[in-house]
């Protein structure tokens, strides 16, 4: 099955194969891994497919899913329960399907954001970079406010998106919206 990031089309995954033992596989060391390292393949940003070894099913989804609870379980989790309640309840809600990609452009405006800020960073002293924080602060929030302006654009367009797939709803029924 096709990955839905953008990079998937011209990029070659790492395959790993996934035993029914729940060993996993990397086909390109041709060794046995753990989670751990599928998760440090994930932070060096490494396209990584999991697949079952017999079927071929793809298991992605499922592996990462695996490291977001072990991370969750790891006493420093990221989603507060509230967070967690609140996106269970988009399952079978008509904004799920919004849901998803709404994140998504968030999270990624947001890691935009971090790179930059690790950009201007590299080669600096904590000091410095203290120092510089305390300088910067109109920048910063610049940066900031670019961000949360990103986020509104990213939710008004879902809005309208909504919008029109309701008239065209409405219209197969002969309603006016």
């Amino acid at each position: 099955m096709p990955s839905n990031s953008p990079d998937s089309a011209n990029t070659t995954h790492r395959v790993i194969k996934k035993y029914p033992n729940r060993r996993l596989y990397d086909t390109d060391t041709s060794t046995y891994i753990t989670l751990a390292e599928v998760k440090k393949l994930v932070m060096l940003r490494e396209p990584v497919r999991v697949v079952d070894a017999k079927t071929g099913e793809d298991l992605t989804r499922a592996i990462l899913l695996q490291i977001i609870l072990e991370e969750e379980a790891g006493g420093a989790p990221l989603f507060t329960e509230q967070a967690l309640a609140n996106m269970i309840r988009f399952y079978g809600n008509t904004m799920q399907s919004f849901l998803g990609p709404y994140l998504e452009k968030n999270v990624q405006t947001f890691m935009d954001l971090q790179s930059t800020m690790g950009e201007q960073a590299k080669g600096m002293t904590p000091e410095a970079w203290a120092q510089m924080l305390k300088m910067q602060s109109p920048a910063m929030q610049g940066m900031m406010g670019s961000y949360v302006e990103q986020s509104k654009n990213i939710f008004v367009q879902m809005q309208e998106q909504m919008q029109k797939q309701t008239a065209q709803m409405l219209g197969t029924f002969g309603l006016k919206p």
